[in-house]
């Protein structure tokens, strides 16, 4: 089979197309046939560290999208030939999915509606899972997400044009949440409302704080948060009392720096969103939550949904992963031959 590997750290040059053979699934694993591959920001990343301990080689990408064409012992057997998309498939491990074939745990491979585009599963994973927890972490518990489970919340989006953005959009608005987003130009406007967003503000050519009071005059309740060292002035002014930022991303080196007392006074919340390692029980509802969402026809994506797709064949990942760290915007994916 085709397979992308990379054996030291390093730029995408050290992402290579080899001849592997076809594996088999061990107990509690099942084999899924890649259609697709799903590229996230987390991934070049990763290439740039060395491989985890005690691995020789791995396989890139968490996410993607395909058919069950075999099964371990332990594993239903009528999975077979199920559509399925696929979360975290590389994390820890060293199957990901820049392959013909990959192995996963069972549940990491969930089903995928008939209706559902291989695209859109391979869209999923890091970024809608992402979305879910930082719009569930308010409660103080795992948290679900449902129609009407967040009627009355109002949600800012920050950087509401990239893939967790979108998926943050897309699910609010499911849920019944009012959604205010940030973007940086026109070109990424059209794409937050096309994604669903109430209210769009330009940060460059407005006065975010005021337009997002406007939308929100008692504030907001939720921040989807992408760059907390930037934006914690803002998070600061918009919050309503009892708010939470959620940041699930930052800059090499970036600090957070957060006035106490202004903070203190509103009981805001600062929250971490590190996807791969939230407790067990909020991704396992992470996960019913999206495929719900999925089945509801509440996630799309193309540019029409707000999320532009950006597709290279295996033997161009590199060219994927230098597209995606240049800062392309959309959802970069591989089409797996």
């Amino acid at each position: 089979m085709k397979s992308v590997i990379r054996t030291t750290a390093g730029g995408p040059e050290v992402l290579r197309l080899v001849e592997r053979p076809v594996p088999e699934p061990g107990p509690g694993e099942v084999r899924v046939r890649v259609h697709v591959s799903g590229v996230n920001p987390t991934d070049w990343r990763s290439r740039r560290r060395a491989l985890p301990q005690g691995m020789r080689e791995q396989v890139p990408h968490q996410d993607g999208a395909g058919v069950i064409d075999a099964v371990g012992p332990q594993v239903d057997p009528a999975r077979v030939g199920q559509r399925v998309w696929l979360w975290e498939a590389a994390w820890e491990r060293p199957w990901g999915t820049a392959q013909q074939y990959t192995l996963v745990p069972d549940r990491h491979a969930v089903a995928l509606s008939d209706h559902a585009p291989f695209e859109l599963g391979a869209s999923l994973g890091i970024p809608a899972l992402t979305a879910h927890r930082a719009l569930t972490v308010h409660d103080g518990g795992p948290g679900r997400i449902a129609p009407e489970s967040l009627r009355g919340v109002t949600v800012l989006v920050a950087g509401g044009a990239g893939a967790v953005g979108n998926a943050a959009i897309q699910l609010a608005r499911w849920a019944g949440a009012r959604v205010v987003t940030t973007v940086s130009n026109p070109a990424k406007a059209a794409l937050a409302r096309a994604a669903g967003a109430h209210e769009v503000v330009d940060y460059r050519t407005q006065d975010a704080a005021a337009e997002i009071l406007a939308f929100a005059p008692e504030g907001v309740d939720i921040v989807v948060e992408v760059a907390p060292g930037a934006n914690a002035a803002l998070g600061i002014a918009v919050a309503a009392p009892g708010a939470v930022v959620a940041y699930y991303s930052g800059g090499e080196g970036e600090q957070l720096t957060v006035p106490v007392l202004s903070s203190l006074s509103a009981n805001l919340r600062w929250q971490s969103v590190f996807v791969y390692t939230v407790p067990p029980v909020a991704k396992q509802h992470a996960v019913a939550d999206v495929a719900a969402a999925v089945e509801a026809g509440a996630l799309r994506v193309g540019a029409e949904a707000g999320l532009p797709l950006h597709r290279f064949t295996l033997d161009r990942v590199a060219d994927a992963h230098t597209a995606l760290e240049q800062g392309l915007v959309g959802k970069v994916l591989l089409d797996v031959p």
